[in-house]
């Protein structure tokens, strides 16, 4: 509603601006005639008179122009760097990781308190929850992982002061003080889906540490994670383990199995049938086809625990050459609890350890980059092993390099078609020296509202140039036609401007209002467009003036039009 109300108002001054003369003979009392419209009388009290101090002052207008775009490039140099706008779905997707060894029901305890926890906020509607693995077994996870789908009510129902980002820190904070060694993610449904099939991974972010060894992987990543925490921004840190599952490992010595004329072989087909357990025969039921096997193995308490598995028995030859002699197993074995790999994560057939990560309160680019800094400087990785960056910090990159194809040829293919209509390069350069006038509008933009430069604040840019090139061949194309039965080249481009001035600024606020609801909303999903629309709003806001002023002035100094007396 807010957004209709402001479309209405700024389209009711356009209007007001162009076509009311009762406006500007209250703004401008005398000497005002009863037809003069306010952009008449503004062209005539301000804009002319700046127009011929311009023009008048060449050199000294373009280093103020050149002043301002620099200022604009050491601003763009301090925009945030993010692939898209983080697209609001209205709703949290939680993941809560527990220790590795947890059971089913232990595992119960701790989602039931957290979804209790969730509950008790007021901007929340329900909680689902989910414990282990799905029902379709798609996704191979164990009893540890716990994932919760929180629906949120609509975001005028939520107490004042309280917006997505502080409701997510403070449950953040509150479940890192109750639930110390569980590790929570916070993302959203759809956004958690994609993520995840952009990457492998199951984080916004994630880095891949690539190796052979898994304990090798295991003890580097945690390094990488104690440095990735002391940078301000990175929040949900944490290594997804490869190792943790309690195993018990059963290290047969050959030498003292050689004494004792046994194999490897011989030792691991008695604790294969003594523990996992061996088929006997089958067992056929009456009057059927019917049959199971028969699997024998040693009663519970003779395999429950370390100490009961090092007395198993194996039996050894005997050296009297009659019978076996029964020896314990931990007379030919080392029996130990270890820990072994739970998960092992591979791409192209070589493994990896990711820690995942999300970015909050700073932009994606410049985390990045101080976290490959760091990592550069305080890292030293062995031979074979190295770090690949995904999630969306990977689209990022991509989209990044996308962009430094697409906006050069975009430029050239407007230099193209202006240089087929004038027929002329420096008139086709005049038309082009627009662009960066326009930009430096978008810069501000996006430097006042706090916005990062992204993909959707890219497009905006490359839509922003074609919009101010369109001033910039009127009022060219308008100068060219006077100039050649003109006398005077001052006086054809003072007339030019004044009569260009209504359609280039028509052209321009015609876009800008277009995009103003686009700018203004904040609803879901409304994110994504909001630096598009910024863009071009805060381009097209600046670019009539800067086409209209310093245009005229690189026309006086660079083109070569003359007129009929001039040029004899």
């Amino acid at each position: 509603m807010a957004t209709t109300y402001a479309y209405a108002i700024i389209g009711g001054l356009i209007a007001t601006f162009t076509i009311s003369p009762a406006l500007s003979a209250i703004l401008f009392k005398a000497n005002v005639s009863e037809k003069d419209t306010l952009l008449v009388v503004f062209m005539r009290r301000v804009y002319t008179p700046v127009l011929r101090s311009a023009i008048g002052w060449p050199k000294s207008t373009l280093v103020l122009a050149l002043i301002v775009f620099a200022m604009s490039l050491v601003g763009a140099s301090r925009l945030g760097i993010e692939f898209l706008p983080t697209l609001e779905e209205g709703n949290m997707w939680i993941r809560a990781t527990m220790p590795p060894s947890i059971s089913l029901e232990e595992g119960n305890v701790y989602v039931n308190k957290i979804r209790n926890i969730l509950k008790s906020y007021p901007e929340v509607e329900t909680v689902i929850s989910q414990n282990g693995r799905p029902d379709d077994g798609t996704d191979a996870t164990g009893f540890f992982n716990a994932e919760f789908f929180v629906p949120l009510k609509p975001f005028d129902k939520w107490p004042a002061g309280v917006d997505k980002v502080k409701l997510t820190n403070e449950i953040s904070d509150r479940f890192e003080k109750e639930f110390p060694g569980i590790e929570f993610n916070f993302s959203q449904y759809i956004q958690d889906n994609v993520a995840e099939s952009a990457s492998g991974v199951k984080g916004q972010n994630s880095i891949k540490l690539i190796g052979n060894d898994l304990n090798t992987l295991q003890e580097i990543a945690y390094k990488i994670k104690a440095i990735m925490g002391a940078i301000p921004g990175v929040e949900d840190l944490l290594v997804l383990d490869s190792l943790g599952q309690p195993t018990i490992n059963i290290d047969v010595d050959r030498l003292k199995a050689g004494r004792y004329g046994l194999m490897p072989g011989d030792i691991n087909a008695t604790v294969q049938a003594a523990i996992g357990g061996k088929a006997a025969g089958n067992l056929y039921e009456e009057g059927s086809d019917r049959n199971f096997p028969m699997v024998f193995r040693l009663a519970h308490e003779n395999r429950d625990g370390i100490e009961a598995l090092k007395r198993i028995s194996i039996g050894a030859p005997n050296p009297n050459g009659n019978g076996v002699v029964p020896i314990a197993l931990s007379d030919v074995a080392d029996v130990k609890l270890v820990t072994g790999p739970s998960f092992i994560y591979r791409e192209n057939q070589q493994r990896y350890v990711p820690i995942k990560f999300s970015v909050r309160g700073r932009d994606l680019g410049g985390v990045v980059k101080e976290a490959q800094k760091k990592l550069d400087a305080e890292l030293k990785l062995p031979p074979g092993y190295r770090i690949v960056w995904a999630g969306e910090f990977n689209e990022l990159e991509q989209a990044l390099e996308r962009l430094k194809v697409v906006v050069p040829a975009t430029v050239a293919l407007i230099a193209l078609l202006l240089f087929f209509n004038f027929n002329s390069i420096v008139d086709t350069l005049l038309a082009v020296s627009v662009i960066p006038m326009a930009v430096i509008g978008g810069i501000l933009a996006l430097l006042f509202t706090g916005t990062h430069f992204s993909v959707s604040a890219a497009i905006g840019f490359i839509g922003l140039m074609g919009i101010s090139v369109m001033g910039g061949i009127l009022v060219l194309s308008y100068y060219n036609q006077l100039v050649v039965n003109s006398t005077n080249r001052i006086q054809a481009l003072t007339q030019a401007c004044e009569t260009t001035l209504r359609p280039v600024m028509m052209t321009c606020i015609a876009a800008c209002v277009g995009l103003l609801p686009a700018a203004m909303s904040s609803g879901i999903g409304s994110q994504v467009q909001k630096p598009l629309a910024m863009v071009v709003v805060g381009g097209i806001l600046l670019a009539p003036i800067l086409i209209l002023i310093v245009l005229p002035v690189l026309i006086r100094l660079f083109s070569r039009r003359r007129s009929g007396d001039e040029a004899a």
